[in-house]
């Protein structure tokens, strides 16, 4: 039960504030928690959650076991300055990663 978002135009820094919120939590509080959230990255990583919901075969006892956003391509552009400078603009991406486990129920650890 995995999905996967290559290539999201937005920071890995920005992303990861959203997805440290919904790890290791039930499927529901997620979904619930994402579509309240006043965060760019709130939906496209609630669109990731139902995709990785639909891909599992159980839709009962999952949670959000693991989270991950790695760093993707930075377009590396420049903004024209005065007296014929110019200045770095570094647009940052981000791929986020998200595994869904099932819960185990009447075990005891």
């Amino acid at each position: 039960m995995k999905a996967s978002l290559k290539n999201y135009r937005q920071s890995p820094r920005k992303v990861r504030r959203v997805t440290d919120l919904i790890k290791g939590k039930s499927v529901e509080r997620a979904l619930a928690e994402l579509k309240h959230l006043p965060k760019r990255a709130s939906g496209p990583v609630l669109k990731l959650l139902n995709s990785a919901i639909a891909n599992s075969n159980e839709k009962d006892n999952l949670y959000v076991k693991n989270i991950r956003v790695d760093k993707g391509i930075v377009l590396k552009r420049s903004m024209p300055m005065a007296m014929g400078r110019a200045f770095p603009i570094h647009k940052h991406s981000s791929h986020v990663h998200i595994e869904l486990g099932k819960k185990e129920l009447g075990k005891k650890s």
